[in-house]
């Protein structure tokens, strides 16, 4: 049995999918969610859905009860991930299973991003718990720069994509071919102590600035500053100052080469190149209504 935590969020409800297109039967895949009344639809498909709310660790006995492979994605808590983690760790030692997958991020034992540090944390206390793994690092979600954070309405009107990473090159992916690649792994044998690099044909900013611009035929070009002055920028917008903070962080940490890989760990789990920037980005650009 596979138990896919966090199974109603994006990433994860497309785990699941992949999981079932590789011919798993949806009984023996566990949908393991802090709210259960989200995941109606996978009921309905017949899959077990449980409770697990990394914050109530008896519900995670139960969920994880039977499991043989776990699949942890952390929670959107950035400040609450370790100790979560922690807790969903142990739960599923204690449930006896013969894996724990952890969606992790690319080059988390080099990488300076803020956001890094409690996946350096949870991959260490896995490592030292005894419990076979194996280490998904997940390159950045290419929806994300492409408009699911929102902005890239106001960067179209003005005409101007703003950010922190210079020229830095991102290395980044789908969800979906993510997710795809997890599903690989967990239908796979002999995986214990393996650490995937996932990461697709690096970009930049400026790359990604021209695509949107050619897919929308609205000029757009990318304007670089200082990552104290975009999280200013941010706050202007709405967003929380811990929060800009944070986004701010992870784009001026391409600067740095943190979220770039030459791995080619990506296409070898898919068997086939990993889905080309512009097409990603066409995709969610129409999700957003912005093409």
């Amino acid at each position: 049995m596979i138990t896919i935590t966090a199974a109603t969020g994006r990433y994860g409800r497309l785990v699941v999918e992949a999981l079932l297109r590789r011919g798993v039967p949806a009984n023996e895949i566990v949908a393991a969610v802090r709210g259960p009344e989200k995941a109606t639809d996978l009921v309905a498909r017949g899959l077990q859905v449980r409770e697990a709310d990394y914050d109530r660790p008896k519900t995670l006995a139960s969920a994880f009860a039977g499991a043989d492979k776990i699949l942890l994605i952390p929670s959107a808590d950035f400040g609450l991930r370790y100790p979560q983690m922690v807790r969903a760790v142990e739960a599923a030692i204690d449930a006896g299973v013969d894996l724990i997958a952890y969606a992790s991020f690319v080059n988390t034992d080099t990488s300076t991003i803020r956001l890094g540090e409690a996946h350096k944390q949870t991959e260490a206390f896995i490592r030292e718990s005894g419990v076979p793994y194996v280490m998904l690092r997940n390159g950045a979600y290419i929806e994300v720069y492409a408009g699911d954070l929102g902005g890239m309405d106001y960067a179209l009107n003005s005409g101007t994509l703003i950010g922190s990473a210079g020229t830095g090159k991102i290395s980044g992916a789908s969800r979906g071919d993510l997710a795809e690649a997890a599903a690989v792994v967990l239908t796979s044998t002999d995986q214990d102590g393996k650490v995937y690099e996932l990461g697709g044909t690096a970009w930049t900013k400026a790359d990604l600035a021209s695509v949107v611009s050619q897919l929308t035929g609205r000029p757009l070009v990318y304007e670089d500053m200082p990552p104290e002055a975009y999280t200013q920028v941010l706050v202007a917008g709405g967003f929380p100052q811990f929060m800009a903070e944070i986004i701010a962080d992870a784009g001026f940490s391409a600067t740095r080469g943190d979220w770039y890989t030459e791995s080619t760990d990506l296409p070898r789990l898919l068997g086939r190149p990993s889905t080309p920037l512009t097409d990603v980005v066409a995709t969610t650009l129409k999700r957003n209504g912005l093409l």
